[in-house]
């Protein structure tokens, strides 16, 4: 009776681990919905209901690190849990920075009554924001297909494309940094859009992205890491609004710039094989 009893405790101990992970998930969701239903409340008399979408989308990215980490370490990970997992990621890293990019950044800004002007940024405004989902979801697919075993799958360092809760960080960030307060001159629309549209464009492109997941805490240096880990914690608490916009636009400019050094490098490995056929092309026209 003893053996059988500890036998049932310990498979509902593992059908609970199973759903740990799937409870971050779902929190992310719950931020991301949060997020959303805040953007459509937002406006310039009330900026701080960007604020709270912006922070909400903060505290999502902090659970999509974890739910993956903690499906590992347990070693609970599922077709279920990753199918779940991309689609909460659907909605809060794609729809929901759309949402508030185009409630703080064009729907807060634009002056009233209508004019030919404001209602062509308007419908900009809708277009460039509705790529921002379509390549945050193609962006989420490609990684589904790229995470599944094969020969196919990419290296474990890095990322293709820059990841959807970087992109959407970058946009929580910049509106966190802000107060929540809205652009003031519409003439900085184009602009916003503009950033937009090159943060979905680097969604799909295959420009590389440390992914940081090579990093066992488990093995050593566990003091130093829990040191580390919470200095952090205490700068982003007391300077949130900076540090946080500091951290989303460094790592999104790090694929950029290592993409300019690697053409860079290549451009000095290729050019003595070019200047050898130039020399040669000259000798035979001579």
């Amino acid at each position: 009776g003893g053996e059988s009893r500890l036998a049932q405790n310990r498979k509902r101990l593992r059908r609970g681990m199973y759903l740990l992970p799937s409870l971050f998930t779902t929190a992310n969701m719950a931020f991301g919905y949060f997020a959303i239903s805040h953007a459509m409340q937002g406006s310039v008399a009330d900026p701080w209901h960007f604020d709270f979408a912006a922070r909400a989308i903060g505290f999502a990215i902090v659970f999509d690190m974890f739910d993956g980490r903690i499906a590992r370490m347990t070693g609970t990970s599922s077709d279920f849990g990753r199918e779940l997992d991309s689609l909460a990621d659907t909605i809060t890293f794609g729809i929901a920075p759309a949402f508030l990019a185009f409630a703080w950044g064009v729907r807060a800004v634009l002056p009233v009554p209508d004019t030919p002007l404001t209602n062509h940024l308007a419908a900009a405004g809708w277009l460039v924001t509705f790529l921002f989902v379509i390549c945050s979801a193609a962006r989420l697919a490609r990684f589904n297909i790229q995470s599944s075993p094969g020969p196919n799958r990419p290296e474990h360092k890095h990322f293709v494309g820059l990841p959807t809760p970087a992109s959407a960080g970058l946009v929580a960030a910049i509106v966190h940094f802000n107060g929540g307060t809205p652009i003031s001159d519409m003439l900085w629309v184009p602009f916003w859009l503009v950033l937009l549209m090159a943060t979905a464009i680097l969604m799909v492109s295959t420009w590389r992205y440390h992914s940081f997941k090579h990093l066992d805490f488990r093995k050593q240096h566990k003091f130093a890491v829990v040191i580390l880990m919470a200095t952090i914690g205490g700068i982003i608490v007391f300077w949130s609004q900076t540090v946080l916009l500091v951290i989303a636009t460094s790592y999104v400019l790090s694929g950029v710039i290592a993409k300019l050094l690697q053409s860079v490098r290549r451009g000095r490995i290729e050019s003595p094989a070019q200047q050898r056929k130039t020399r040669d092309s000259r000798s035979e026209a001579h």
